[in-house]
């Protein structure tokens, strides 16, 4: 894969490629993504799960009803509406990670919610996450969970999700790599969008 390619399949601008294309050309080929089919599929998923490579750091800028919908089973109506986004008042994103997030993914702490929220091309969400991630790439993630912010770790650690958690195994299958990546088929048409895109540019 070549730099032209690259701004073709991820469908980014000259200026964000200079960003992206070395740390995720190196970062596949530290992982063993070789195939075609596979970088185009892993450019897809990360394509759409950073909003087309501009957000490393997950977001918790919901108004009441998104934050039900996106977490109606740890989120009463009452705190909804307390910590969404309404009538000029900011969304307090923090109390709200560290709800959502409380005594989940290894998460004990208070202020673990926030503090290992979603970050990197496949968000790493979680203390679990963070340590295992941090060991494999040979950085100390529970310390420095900000690590995942420059382009080479959110690069690194999302090739490394991708293959440690079974992507490779189904190369060309998007609905069965969009459910390891997301757990359901959130922006599945996005994704599959971005992986046509993707395979005719590598191809």
């Amino acid at each position: 894969m070549n730099i032209s390619q690259f701004i073709e399949a991820a469908g980014v601008s000259v200026e964000l490629s200079a960003v992206w294309f070395s740390h995720i050309e190196s970062a596949m080929s530290e992982f063993g993504i070789s195939l075609v089919q596979d970088k185009a599929m892993f450019i897809a998923q990360t394509g759409h799960e950073s909003g087309g490579f501009h957000a490393l750091v997950e977001s918790f800028n919901y108004t009441p009803t998104a934050l039900l919908a996106v977490f109606g089973r740890r989120v009463s109506s009452y705190q909804a509406n307390m910590l969404g986004r309404a009538n000029g008042r900011k969304a307090q994103q923090e109390a709200i990670a560290n709800l959502v997030y409380a005594n989940r993914l290894g998460n004990k702490s208070t202020g673990d919610g926030w503090k290992y929220r979603g970050r990197g091309l496949i968000q790493i969400t979680g203390l679990d996450n963070y340590r295992k991630c941090g060991a494999a790439l040979k950085l100390d993630l529970v310390t420095s969970p900000e690590l995942l912010e420059k382009a080479s770790e959110a690069a690194r650690s999302a090739a490394w999700f991708y293959a440690t958690s079974g992507c490779l195994k189904y190369s060309g299958d998007l609905a069965r790599v969009t459910q390891i990546i997301n757990g359901g088929n959130n922006g599945i048409d996005d994704r599959r969008a971005r992986y046509g895109v993707a395979l005719k540019a590598l191809s």
